[in-house]
């Protein structure tokens, strides 16, 4: 897999959201999306990222973007993450892996010393136009919203 580079076009895609509802990053075109992939709803790491995102939602809407949460999780486990966790943004199911490997967060990746096949931890920041502004991958779930946030020149 190839790992995207500020500048390429990001793939475009249409998912199933927690509501069975399609969603395509299509529709989002002119405004800039927040696009990170996890590996597995109501897991702790998960969950945290999901919170911090949530808990930073109106600062991030306030400054024109739309965050979007992608796992291989079905829409009946995300509806589950959503309303245990009172998540207010979209969270997109990608069974087939489709999405992941487009944008390069699946793959190879070290889990406790060993190489295995997986989810790598990923957000992508994509501009009104379509573009991939910020590629970042191997994201840790703590601090990561907060440190987005400052690159991003949010408070």
């Amino acid at each position: 897999m190839s790992k995207l580079q500020p500048g390429d076009a990001a793939p475009d895609f249409t998912l199933t959201d927690a509501d069975d509802h399609e969603v395509s990053l299509e529709s989002f075109r002119g405004r800039r999306v927040i696009l990170y992939f996890y590996p597995a709803a109501m897991t702790p790491g998960c969950t945290k990222q999901a919170c911090d995102f949530r808990d930073n939602l109106g600062a991030l809407t306030e400054q024109g973007f739309v965050v979007l949460g992608v796992s291989k999780d079905k829409p009946a486990k995300l509806r589950q993450f959503r309303e245990r966790d009172a998540l207010t943004f979209p969270l997109l199911s990608d069974t087939g892996l489709d999405v992941h490997k487009a944008y390069g967060a699946y793959g190879e990746k070290t889990n406790y010393g060993k190489t295995i096949m997986g989810v790598i931890r990923s957000t992508f920041v994509i501009d009104p136009d379509g573009k991939i502004e910020k590629a970042l991958y191997n994201v840790k779930a703590t601090g990561h919203v907060a440190r987005l946030a400052k690159e991003l020149g949010i408070s």
